[in-house]
This record gives C-alpha cells, structure tokens and sequence, in this order.
C-alpha cells in the first residue's frame, strides 16, 4: 500500500513562532504547514505587518501553507451570537490564502448550544451561515473543508450528513481524534462516545482531508488523555488503511495534542518538549503508514 499524498501539521504544536513552525517541519523533511496560530494569534488575526514577516520567513524557507486551520464558526463562536465576526474573518483570510497559493481553509458550523437537545440546535440558520461562507470561499477557488468537532456537524455522522445536503460545495476534513471524547447525540441520552471508524465510514466520500490525533477517554476523570497515533482508540490504522487503500492522494495532517508525555533527560524546557513531542509523532505516523 502506496500513500500518494503529503504529509503536513498543526506546526504551532512545535513551536509558537514560525522560524521554529519551519524548523519542526523541515526536520521531519515536510514542505507544508497547515497554519493556526503564529505567536498565539490565528493567522487571519495577525497584523499585516506580521502576515508579511510570515510570508517571508515561509518564501524564504520553501515552505508552503496547504490549508488554514481558521476559528470560522468553531466551537467558539455561538449561533445565538451575530454572524458578523465569522463573515469578517473570512474576508481577512481570503487575500492572505490567495497571496499564499493555500486552497483549502478548515471552518466548523458553530458550537453546540448546551442547553438544547440535539435536535431543537437552530439547524436552518446554521446551514444558512455555512452556505454563505462556501459561497464566499469558493468564488475564489478555495474549498472549505468542515471539521468534526464540538459543533453542530460533529454531534455525530447523521449530522454532518445533514450538514452536507444542505451546503453544496461542502468537503470535510476528517478529524481522528475527536470522536473519542465527543457523544454520540444521534444515540439516546445519556450520550455515548462516538466510533471513529463508524463515522469515518459513513461520511468518507465527501472526505477531501485528514487530521490525526489519537487518545483514550478517561471515563472517571472526565477527559481524554492524548496518545501516539495507533495507541488510542481513534482507529488511526482501520481509517488510514482503509483512505489510502482507497486511493487518497491529499494531505495528512498531524494535530498531536501532547503536552509532556516525551521522556529525554536532555530535553529541559517546555519549547524543546513540544518540538520533539511535534516530531515524534510526525514520524511515528510515517512509521505506522508504511507498516499497513
């Protein structure tokens, strides 16, 4: 089995800044990040003058960025709330994703209102916002790709089905690890977690990208413990195996989500922790791919 794609990552998991975001990406022999933060703020946030030096230090380096891992409609941001900030960061991130070359922006469908049940979510006006974001997005020739998060198309598969037939133009960006800690709300309360494989399934032909995290839900602390790819329960080997059986040519992006689980008495501050932490795991995943 011959994965015909390319590897890429959330590099601010390496590093906050983006001379160490290329640096972790060079060391693992990669060209692509795919950009969320740079020194703590999301790249459709940054300045112009901060956007310039990043261009820059990208240009000069080689790398590109192949997707935008923007906060548009995430768990953040409320469908009660006025859709105006969700509009406004898609404009900034436009020119930036054109002067970049980057064709895929990762957006999400607003998160879940806690004190609703799964189907009284304000689903129509959901659909609404995300159709006018993929009409904005695609009329530039970008796609937008729709994570499986805490939000309204992450609530389980039968969501993001739905979420699918009322935006055209919507791909998805399969996200592993999520479903791990998130319920199940197609399934009566009280909620179980979701089935990664199972989900993956039943939503893979509209599936245009990956993410991979892994972990194990902690039932009796109430939260999930972040793990190398193929030691949780995110089906990280059944989905590869299955996507690049299938032919899949796009991108892999690593989202390790570990915060001090890599053990070298040599490795003394929290930046150098997160940098072979990044590493690690882009080649452990390499490792476990050419092992399927």
């Amino acid at each position: 089995m011959q994965f015909k794609g390319y590897f890429t990552g959330f590099a601010d998991e390496a590093g906050k800044d983006i001379a160490t975001q290329i640096r972790a990406t060079k060391e693992l022999g990669w060209s692509r990040i795919e950009s969320r933060n740079i020194d703590g703020k999301n790249i459709h946030d940054l300045s112009d003058a901060e956007f310039d030096a990043v261009y820059g230090a990208l240009q000069e380096a080689g790398v590109s960025i192949n997707c935008f891992g923007s906060s548009i409609a995430n768990w953040g941001k409320q469908i009660t709330d006025p859709f105006d900030s969700s509009l406004a960061e898609a404009r900034r991130a436009i020119p930036r994703m054109q002067r970049l070359g980057t064709k895929l922006v990762r957006i999400m469908s607003f998160a879940v209102l806690k004190d609703r049940g799964p189907e009284d979510q304000m689903a129509e006006e959901r659909f609404r916002r995300v159709r006018e974001l993929c009409r904005m997005f695609g009329e530039e020739g970008i796609t937008p790709v729709h994570e499986n998060c805490m939000n309204y198309g992450g609530m389980g598969y039968t969501y993001t089905l739905r979420l699918l037939e009322n935006v055209p133009g919507l791909k998805l960006v399969f996200d592993t690890g999520n479903p791990v800690f998130t319920d199940d709300r197609s399934k009566p309360a009280p909620y179980p977690k979701q089935s990664a494989y199972t989900f993956y399934k039943m939503v893979k032909e509209q599936v245009a990208y990956i993410h991979i995290k892994d972990g194990i839900w902690d039932a009796a602390a109430g939260k999930t413990r972040f793990t190398y790819p193929g030691e949780g329960h995110g089906d990280v080997p059944e989905i590869l195996a299955d996507l690049i059986g299938s032919g899949y040519a796009g991108g892999i992006s690593i989202e390790p989500h570990l915060a001090v689980v890599f053990h070298d008495e040599s490795v003394q501050s929290e930046g150098e922790v997160r940098f072979a932490n990044y590493v690690e795991y882009g080649r452990r995943l390499e490792r476990l791919i050419a092992g399927l």
